[in-house]
């Protein structure tokens, strides 16, 4: 077993999940919404990031681009909830929460195009 495999599989998934999480919930509520899993999120999809860079291959490149499109998501959705509490002082009505985990939502998506970029390779390399 390659456990550097398992590593990069493992934040894949892993920031998959994390990010279902924060989505998971009414959107417009942000008592569903944690700012500390936000944050989790974030850090993990970097780690995911910064461990694609060293794949050089076709799917490699499409796994880097995704996991670039869920970051930059992401740092959007972090942005709006920092400009949203702290320079405008609104806080976080319902239409600001629901950008912000709109943003996720998409960012979940580009996760799931991950796992399913990582699915077709390991049946791609069993035959």
């Amino acid at each position: 077993m390659n456990s550097e495999k398992v590593i990069f599989n493992f934040f894949i998934v892993l920031a998959l999940t994390l990010n279902f999480g924060f989505v998971f919930g009414a959107i417009e509520d942000p008592s569903h919404h944690p700012v500390y899993e936000l944050f989790a999120v974030i850090v993990v999809n970097l780690i995911a990031t910064i461990l694609k860079f060293g794949d050089r291959t076709q799917v490699g490149a499409i796994l880097l681009s995704t996991s670039l499109v869920a970051l930059l998501q992401l740092f959007v959705a972090a942005i709006i909830w920092f400009v949203a509490n702290y320079v405008t002082g609104s806080g976080l009505t319902p239409a600001v929460m629901a950008s912000i985990v709109s943003l996720s939502a998409g960012a979940v998506l580009a996760n799931v195009v991950s796992v399913v970029l990582l699915l077709i390779e390991t049946v791609m390399l069993r035959r």
